[in-house]
């Protein structure tokens, strides 16, 4: 299995990045790959201007597309995900979700941004065809304290723990995409009956 995570925080450090890299050390337990994209990794400029061609991008796009799914994390801001994820998420291709499951996972200062992950997030992910968009995580400021290491609350712990057991499980009931040209294949060599 391969497990694209994105960190969609403008801010070099961030509380989304270290409840990430928690995410991706549960996974690397449990013998799952993932390869980590941050929204640092990218030229500002290659981001706003749309520049679908530009390297960094397309070997993006290339990652997402050969994974079985994404955790995808983002700071609510203004009742809403951040802006240079959805910048991200813009240029990546019509269908780059599909058969794929997402775990989205967000902070903020409050629970009254709780629900931006579904009235904001979701119906991207929904967008790019996502397989399946599984219940994610929020985590208010207060839970994640920096320092080396990191402190979590344990609530949030569990809830993460949670979270990616669910999101393994469905990692593994997903149907395997039908390469195109062995459907086309078993198309054109059919026998059909009218």
């Amino acid at each position: 299995m391969r497990v694209i995570t994105i960190g969609g925080s403008p801010s070099p450090r961030s509380r989304t990045g270290l409840l990430l890299d928690q995410a991706r050390l549960w996974l690397a337990r449990r013998g799952v790959e993932s390869i980590h994209f941050d929204i640092h990794q990218f030229d500002p400029a290659e981001l706003l201007l749309a520049r679908f061609d530009s390297p960094a991008i397309r070997h993006f796009s290339e990652q997402v597309s050969q994974a079985d799914g994404l955790v995808v994390g983002t700071p609510v801001y203004k009742a809403s995900f951040a802006g240079a994820l959805k910048v991200l998420l813009d240029l990546l291709p019509e269908r780059a979700l599909a058969h794929k499951v997402v775990l989205p996972i967000a902070t903020g200062g409050t629970q009254a941004h709780m629900l931006a992950v579904d009235y904001a997030l979701k119906p991207v992910l929904a967008a790019l065809k996502a397989q399946e968009t599984l219940q994610g995580v929020f985590a208010t400021d207060n839970l994640i304290q920096y320092g080396e290491p990191a402190q979590f609350d344990e609530s949030l712990l569990e809830r993460l723990d949670d979270a990616l057991e669910h999101f393994i499980a469905a990692l593994a009931r997903r149907p395997a995409p039908i390469d195109p040209r062995v459907l086309n294949g078993r198309l054109i060599h059919a026998r059909w009956s009218i």
